[in-house]
C-alpha cells in the first residue's frame, strides 16, 4: 500500500503531467479547486498541497479514504469531494498561492495538476465629490463645467470607469478623464439638468457604484456666487452616493 511519503517521492522521481490553471475568488466566499484526471486514469491515491506561500498538506485520499484533519492554516475550512476537488472557504485574503494536487492511478502511473488560487477583497462604495468650477465673471445659467471625483478606499487592484446614466448610449459622452479614470470633466448645459453620472469601481470579482446628478450643484454653486465675490476657484460639493 501507498504510503504518504512514497507519494512526495513518486512526484520528485518521475515525469508528471502539470496543468496550470488560475483560480479567483474574493474574501468570504468558498472556491471549488477542481481536481482533472487524464482519459483513462483510474485514481487510487491523491494529495492535496498548498506550494506557495508555505508548503502544507490539506487534503488526502487513500483507496476512497479522505482525509482533511492536517494541521494547516486551511484546517477547518476543507472539504474534500468524492471527485477529489477540494473546497475552501471561506477565504481569507492570505489565502491567495498555489495548490497541487498529485495522483496515482491504478498502474502506478502520476498525474500533476497545479493550480493558482488568487483572493481578492469585495469592491467598497465608493464615494463621487463633485467640484464646480467658478469664475469672477456673472455665472451662465445654461452653462456649468463640473469635475466628479471618485474614490474608493482599499484601491488595490481597482479599476474606475464612469457611466452616464438613462441614455441608449451609456458612454459619459463628451469629457475628460484624469488620475486613473477617478476625476471626469464635463461641460453641462440645460440638456443635461437631469442627467446622472456614475462612477463604477470594480476588480476581477466584485463591483460597486455611486452615482449623483451634477447640474443641481451648479445650481447650488451658482447661488452661493451671488453671496460671495470669489474669483477663479473650484469649489467642492459632495454628493451622497445613489444607487
Amino acid at each position: 500500500m501507498w504510503s504518504l511519503w512514497s507519494l512526495l517521492l513518486w512526484e520528485a522521481l518521475l515525469p508528471i503531467a502539470v496543468i496550470g490553471a488560475q483560480v479567483l475568488s474574493k474574501v468570504g466566499d468558498s472556491v471549488l479547486l477542481a481536481a482533472e484526471q487524464p482519459p483513462g486514469f483510474q485514481v487510487r491515491e491523491a494529495i492535496w498541497r498548498s506550494l506557495w506561500p508555505s508548503e502544507e498538506l490539506l487534503a488526502t485520499s487513500f483507496r476512497g479514504s479522505l482525509e482533511t484533519l492536517y494541521h494547516s492554516c486551511f484546517l477547518g475550512r476543507v472539504q474534500l469531494h468524492s471527485n477529489l476537488s477540494l473546497e475552501l472557504g471561506p477565504l481569507q485574503a492570505r489565502d491567495s498561492g498555489n495548490f497541487s494536487i498529485l495522483m496515482v492511478d491504478t498502474s502506478g502511473r502520476t498525474w500533476t495538476q497545479t493550480l493558482q488560487l488568487k483572493v481578492y477583497d469585495a469592491v467598497p462604495r465608493p464615494t463621487v465629490q463633485v467640484f464646480i468650477a467658478v469664475t469672477g465673471d456673472a455665472p451662465a445659467l445654461n452653462t456649468c463645467r463640473v469635475f466628479l471625483s471618485c474614490w474608493a478606499p482599499n484601491t488595490s487592484d481597482i479599476t474606475y470607469s464612469w457611466r452616464r446614466e438613462g441614455m441608449m448610449d451609456s458612454a459619459a459622452g463628451p469629457h475628460s478623464l484624469f488620475t486613473d479614470q477617478r476625476v471626469l470633466s464635463l461641460s453641462l448645459g440645460l440638456r443635461d439638468k437631469d442627467v446622472a453620472y456614475s462612477c463604477i469601481v470594480s476588480n476581477p470579482v466584485s463591483w460597486d457604484l455611486a452615482t449623483v446628478t451634477p447640474w443641481e450643484s451648479c445650481h447650488h454653486e451658482a447661488g452661493k456666487k451671488k453671496k460671495n465675490d470669489h474669483t477663479d476657484e473650484v469649489a467642492p460639493e459632495t454628493e451622497n452616493p445613489l444607487v
